[in-house]
């Protein structure tokens, strides 16, 4: 295959004109759309993980979410050290080193677990969540550049959409190959009871996938994109930053109430469930039917990538946010199966909301594109905090009450959509 031509990143987010080159970039787009997948995976086990490391360590709660704090916390402290690797190494070998930092952590599960040592588990996780933040920051950009601007919404939906298959197959995956292997926790007496192996396997293999894929994207090539220079001449170096773009900032925030959103519903499914005014589901049970939140995720970034091609990415992202608030309260304020259904159903709303803000966050920052990029990717500590006010609410307050502050981020969304997005002069 033949090399192509580099591309301009500020032209190619900003002309549209360039549609008749999309054709030329699909190779490329199939090699990175395997990353979103493999990431949408891992992030997912997170759901697995919890529970096995509980039954290991005899963990209440609040230790065992610290799984969730300490991957998402991985994106708070390296996006913007990422986004400076990006920037300097470019999109294919920042993608490569992020490859390679995330197959490391994935291997580091192995001696974490043969050791049985909470501490160890955490770390490798920082590293595994270190490597994909790293793969996150290069290739989100990299999809919303590759082609004309009207569609970059619809690229970057279509590549999440393989990434919500992840997060869809791993639950299914993790629990037959990891949670089936925990004895009944009425019979675990120490960590020594639990089977390693039923972790470290599966993290081999994650490890050996993650340096495969990363040897076969090597071998592809991709079109090289250069960074855009043509705002240089109007200010000087180091005198305009990343963030003193309005929607930028603004953009940083939706994508923090967006992921603190999605994940504070998600990992409560179970738990509102179970309430006898819900459904009385057992935590089984009740773990199934979350396989169809993230499956309306992903049915809907595939149905998205089509009509983001016939409707502005603003206004769809608006009537998201609207219908996945009306979704919640019709939640809160009902029983019974049309509760439990109407929150399922946020998920098909949740769909293109990342791919939508991320793009439209972007547009017009041209040589500062990898940093954006970075402080984008920074916001997904949401999904860390969100959680814990969510939690503490529900403490208090009770679940019901609790969903109110997903409400409160989709209002944010709204307007986002509708006014936050919207470019400004730089200041």
């Amino acid at each position: 295959m033949a090399a192509l031509p580099p591309v301009s990143a500020q032209a190619t987010l900003a002309d549209d004109s360039a549609s008749a080159t999309t054709p030329r970039y699909a190779s490329a787009l199939s090699a990175v759309t395997t990353l979103f997948f493999l990431w949408g995976f891992i992030t997912c086990l997170n759901d697995i993980l919890i529970p096995y490391l509980k039954a290991i360590f005899q963990l209440n709660y609040a230790q065992a979410n610290l799984i969730n704090l300490c991957f998402f916390g991985a994106y708070f402290l390296m996006s913007i050290p990422a986004g400076k690797l990006v920037a300097r190494l470019g999109y294919k070998r920042g993608m490569l080193l992020g490859f390679g930092v995330a197959a490391v952590g994935a291997f580091l599960f192995y001696p974490a677990a043969a050791q049985r040592v909470y501490g160890l588990f955490l770390g490798a996780l920082f590293v595994l969540a270190s490597g994909i933040t790293l793969l996150q920051v290069a290739a989100n950009p990299y999809v919303a550049i590759l082609g004309p601007a009207r569609s970059a919404s619809a690229r970057l939906t279509l590549t999440q959409a393989f990434n919500s298959l992840g997060t869809t197959l791993a639950p299914l995956l993790g629990s037959a190959l990891i949670l089936s292997r925990l004895p009944k926790l009425a019979t675990v007496t120490s960590a020594a009871a639990i089977d390693v192996r039923a972790v470290q396997v599966p993290y081999l293999v994650i490890g050996g996938a993650l340096l495969l894929i990363s040897l076969m994207l090597s071998q592809v090539n991709l079109p090289q994109i250069e960074l855009a220079t043509e705002q240089v001449a109007n200010v000087e170096a180091g005198s305009v930053r990343a963030w003193h773009y309005r929607h930028l900032v603004l953009g940083v925030v939706a994508i923090f109430t967006y992921v603190g959103a999605e994940v504070a519903i998600g990992s409560h499914l179970v738990n509102y469930f179970a309430l006898p005014d819900v459904m009385r589901l057992d935590p089984e049970t009740a773990g199934r039917q979350v396989s169809y939140y993230w499956g309306g995720a992903m049915v809907g970034r595939f149905l998205g990538a089509y009509l983001l091609n016939k409707f502005p990415p603003a206004k769809l992202l608006a009537f998201n946010a609207v219908m996945a608030a009306a979704l919640v309260l019709i939640s809160i304020n009902t029983t019974g199966e049309l509760a439990m259904w109407s929150l399922l159903a946020v998920g098909l709303m949740n769909s293109i909301m990342w791919p939508v803000i991320f793009p439209l966050a972007l547009a017009g920052l041209g040589r500062h594109t990898e940093e954006g990029s970075g402080l984008l990717c920074t916001a997904v500590v949401g999904g860390a905090l969100v959680p814990l006010l969510f939690g503490t609410i529900a403490d208090h307050s009770g679940l019901r009450l609790a969903l109110l502050l997903p409400v409160v981020c989709y209002g944010y969304i709204l307007w986002y959509g509708l006014r936050g997005s919207r470019r400004a002069a730089v200041a």
